[in-house]
């Protein structure tokens, strides 16, 4: 008899999760799913910018907060990396994807990002939904009945304050932060 999802190893359900956002993603956006057949020429000439690498002195800076780690492009990327890592990368992308939500000054644009964060992350079995309790939840749907700037202002701090008690931790801990620091 079948046992359902509980009979299955945590391992396959995190991979689970993680490729059901992709798909998710590539679902949402099918002018992009498009150039992983046929790459766009105007993608192409793009070269992607480079970061750079920080000095151990920059890199020990960020022990200080995880602001001062999110506001460096080199630790933005390596945080996002460990998180990945951790199967937690969503909370990392529905952060800044409030934080790009809060500078949009277009009433229809404004509420095309909402309904997106909202899609992505807020909705019970959102591709990447974020761990956050049942009244965050409800206050920020209902924040979104009169959108303004502050609408994800709680969940988002709920967020930012599991990431910066919980994977900062262990990111500044981790291998990768500690080559970095050397």
């Amino acid at each position: 008899m079948c046992k359902g999802l509980a009979a299955l190893p945590q391992t396959c359900l995190e991979r689970a999760k993680e490729l059901k956002s992709k798909l998710g993603t590539l679902l949402q956006k099918p002018e992009n799913a498009i150039d992983l057949i046929i790459p766009c020429p105007e993608r192409l000439e793009k070269k992607p910018e480079k970061i750079q690498k920080p000095s151990p002195e920059e890199a020990l800076q960020w022990q200080e907060s995880l602001e001062q780690l999110l506001t460096h492009s080199y630790g933005l990327v390596a945080f996002r990396s460990f998180l990945r890592s951790e199967f937690s990368e969503e909370n990392i992308d529905f952060w800044m994807a409030c934080e790009e939500f809060k500078r949009e000054k277009s009433p229809m644009k404004m509420a095309t990002k909402a309904q997106k964060i909202c899609d992505d992350f807020i909705q019970i079995e959102a591709p990447r939904e974020v761990n956050i309790d049942h009244f965050t939840k409800d206050m920020t749907l209902r924040n979104l009945e009169g959108l303004s700037p502050s609408t994800f202002d709680l969940a988002q701090k709920r967020i930012y304050y599991l990431m910066e008690k919980d994977s900062f931790t262990r990111f500044l801990r981790s291998e990768q932060y500690q080559e970095l620091i050397k």
